[in-house]
């Protein structure tokens, strides 16, 4: 055999032997890159650590892709090489472009973290938010920015001025400060007033002379009814008797007086509350009080704004059920007709009396003799 012959078989031996090697070494590198995605694959779809729902938080401005740390710190995943796993799998998965909703999700126990990437991307997270009834006091709201369970920080706030809060649904943030909240009602409030007084009807100029008159005679009118469909007639009586010098004699405003907003008054209201002088007594004073009884609805604050068009002086509820509301009168004579209906669905009570007599007494003055 030529020694040419014999150089060709081992140069094709060599190449032979390093192929094998190639292709060896491409096999293991195969099996060790599929072995990883299987193992990364088991992994995302596992149940996770966590033995109980997690309350997750989501900042504003956060990366989805950033978010296996945070998970991995919370007990949610595993703190190896699961966070890097997760980052992977937004990114195969297309997920990344995805929109992030900020806020709190609720993660269940033992959640893949497949789940927990559908849960952040396909749900809405929890909504927080602080709702303040119309006819609610500032007291009482304050109370309940201050609940340990309203998920605010920040220290207690204290009651602000009564009628400057938007009896309204107020949304907010985990963790956010409980005096960001008040201030963000308060503003939201004055912003309102300040459009309701703009365009306010000028019928109204005589006796209401400044937005916050509006808002005070707003409170009365928001305790007096829940009717939204009556409110334009009570505050039109408001309106009337003001006119007329005549006192408002309404009933939440003594109640008021009593209580100055801090929960509810337990008890009817007594001959003695009806005569107590208190700044907020309108069967004692003249007038509007010196400020609100509580923060009220936009739909009061509109009524006074737009009152309906009535000689109306008086009115009366039908029976003891607030749903069915109120008879108006536009002479005392009426009303007194309208009083013994209502006292017939009531016992008799040494208060209505009472109110019966003042009531007399302003329409005598206003020269409504009652005849």
């Amino acid at each position: 055999m030529a020694s040419g012959d014999k150089k060709r078989r081992r140069r094709r031996s060599s190449a032979v032997v390093l192929l094998n090697a190639v292709l060896t070494l491409l096999v293991l590198a195969i099996l060790v890159v599929g072995g990883i995605v299987y193992y990364g694959i088991s992994k995302f779809y596992e149940a996770g650590p966590s033995t109980a729902q997690t309350a997750f938080l989501v900042n504003k401005g956060s990366n989805l892709s950033a978010l296996g740390t945070q998970l991995a710190q919370q007990g949610v995943i595993g703190d190896g090489i699961e966070p890097w796993i997760f980052s992977a799998s937004i990114k195969l998965l297309g997920a990344h472009s995805s929109k992030l909703l900020p806020g709190q999700y609720l993660l269940p126990a033992g959640a893949s973290m497949d789940d927990v990437l559908k849960i952040l991307t396909e749900t809405k997270p929890q909504e927080f938010f602080v709702n303040v009834i119309p006819g609610e006091t500032s007291w009482q709201v304050a109370q309940r920015l201050n609940d340990p369970g309203e998920s605010l920080t920040g220290d207690p706030v204290t009651p602000p001025l009564e009628g400057s809060l938007l009896a309204v649904r107020h949304d907010f943030f985990p963790g956010d400060t409980r005096q960001s909240v008040l201030d963000a009602m308060q503003k939201k409030m004055a912003d309102e007033v300040a459009d309701i007084w703009a365009g306010h009807d000028h019928s109204i100029d005589d006796v209401i002379k400044t937005p916050q008159q509006m808002v005070t005679l707003a409170s009365l009118v928001e305790k007096e009814t829940g009717l939204a469909s009556e409110r334009p007639e009570v505050a039109s009586v408001f309106l009337n008797r003001l006119r007329k010098h005549m006192r408002l004699q309404t009933d939440p405003s003594v109640m008021y007086g009593i209580t100055l907003g801090k929960g509810k008054l337990d008890r009817p209201l007594t001959t003695a509350d009806l005569k107590a002088k208190t700044d907020y007594n309108t069967y004692q004073i003249d007038g509007l009080p010196p400020a609100p009884i509580a923060n009220p609805g936009l739909d009061a604050l509109n009524a006074v704004a737009h009152p309906a068009a009535t000689n109306y002086l008086y009115f009366v509820a039908k029976s003891s059920d607030p749903s069915e509301g109120h008879t108006f009168a536009g002479s005392y004579a009426e009303h007194k007709k309208n009083v013994a209906l209502y006292r017939k669905a009531l016992a008799d009570d040494a208060a209505e009396e009472a109110k019966e007599a003042l009531e007399a007494e302003q329409a005598s003055e206003a020269g409504d003799s009652g005849q």
